[in-house]
């Protein structure tokens, strides 16, 4: 690994300090080098949202987003939302509102929500229907997803 690049990163509060090549995705990294399976490879273009995840609370697209990037940011997968052994709150109003079927889609869906309501507490539906366009999800038509984002942002933070 003699192109590797040195980068100190935090992923769900933990500091990293990783060796990684020019061209190495951050879907890779979190998949395969730090076994952080929530992040899900479905397209590897940006156009299904799958493997969406926040650097320094923004949506990014895993993989096509180059590992070398995060150097020095903060990363959150969906392994990092549960905190104290509970759920997050979006977590939860997907659960509850039964807002998945094969669950493919809902961790990256779940994180964009996550910035989403960071930035927008009380969105409406044309608001979250906006911030989830870049989320494909081939099962459940969407209703349920927009209820459970409205339940999350009842609840509020966690």
């Amino acid at each position: 690994m003699t192109d590797a690049i040195e980068i100190a990163v935090t992923i769900n509060g933990r500091g990293h300090r990783l060796a990684v090549p020019p061209r190495r995705v951050l879907a890779d990294v979190l998949r395969e080098d730090l076994q952080l399976l929530g992040c899900k490879i479905g397209c590897d273009q940006a156009v299904c949202g799958a493997c969406t995840v926040l650097v320094d609370d923004l949506p990014v697209t895993a993989c096509t987003t180059f590992a070398f990037e995060i150097d020095g940011k903060a990363v959150t997968t969906i392994e990092g939302l549960a905190e104290g052994g509970g759920l997050d709150p979006i977590q939860r109003a997907f659960l509850e509102h039964g807002a998945f079927q094969c669950g493919f889609c809902t961790p990256g869906m779940i994180l964009s929500v996550k910035a989403l309501l960071a930035r927008h507490p009380e969105p409406d539906e044309a608001l979250i229907r906006q911030w989830l366009n870049a989320n494909i999800c081939r099962c459940t038509g969407y209703q349920m997803i927009v209820e459970a984002v409205r339940a999350a942002a009842r609840i509020g933070p966690g």
